[in-house]
């Protein structure tokens, strides 16, 4: 290679030190691995439904195409930060869900945009899914047909919550650490259990809510 002058060699290894930060930003955040899944169901023999994102059985067929697949790792909203008060599109099922289960707008919301980013098609690695992100066991407690419309999700999830509500008396940290954990986990543990994902999910949901709730919104 010829020899550059000062001012372009300057140049040059700005441009290699932003090239190599870009790729170091990729390989942490993952752009460059998959983050689309297919979602699979088969109704078993007791007619319940079960959805998967990894079919371990012939009798799965192919249900929805090409979901947006949610790590478990800090999402790049939070990263970047993301306004909370977006996306709308879903706010009259929440206010619809929030007068129809006595639990607070701005709380369903957070939880939302923790649980999915607002993706109603959203899948977990351990099978949870939809906006806010009900495991197959709840799909099913709770008589949803398609946990990938929004409706019946944030109904169907509301509801659970209040039940966690009710069961905690009101203590919100505990019905969150429920909702993330399992109930039988915050019993376990009188309060929530010692876990990194867990206790991260609680403040990541009440740093939302009392952001919305300071916005005005309700």
């Amino acid at each position: 290679m010829p020899d550059l002058p000062c001012r372009d060699r300057s140049l040059l290894k700005r441009t290699q030190s932003c090239a190599v930060l870009l790729l170091i930003l990729c390989a942490l955040f993952g752009f460059f691995g998959p983050v689309h899944a297919d979602i699979y169901k088969y109704v078993d023999e007791n007619g319940v439904t079960h959805f998967t994102n990894v079919p371990t059985s012939p009798k799965y067929s192919l249900y929805i195409k090409d979901n947006f697949f949610v790590d478990e790792r800090e999402d790049l909203g939070d990263i970047f930060g993301l306004d909370p008060n977006l996306p709308n599109r879903y706010d009259l099922y929440i206010k619809e869900a929030a007068k129809r289960y006595g639990v607070s707008f701005p709380l369903i919301k957070a939880i939302i945009k923790v649980e999915s980013a607002f993706n109603p098609k959203a899948v977990s690695p351990k099978g949870a899914m939809g906006l806010m992100q009900l495991m197959p066991a709840n799909v099913d407690l709770l008589r949803i047909k398609n946990p990938f419309d929004p409706w019946e999700n944030i109904m169907g999830g509301t509801r659970f919550f209040k039940g966690l509500l009710n069961r905690f008396n009101g203590r919100l940290s505990y019905a969150l650490a429920g909702y993330n954990a399992g109930p039988h986990r915050v019993l376990q543990y009188d309060g929530i259990p010692p876990y990194k994902e867990t206790q991260n999910y609680v403040k990541k949901v009440l740093r939302y809510y009392r952001m919305l709730e300071n916005s005005g919104i309700n």
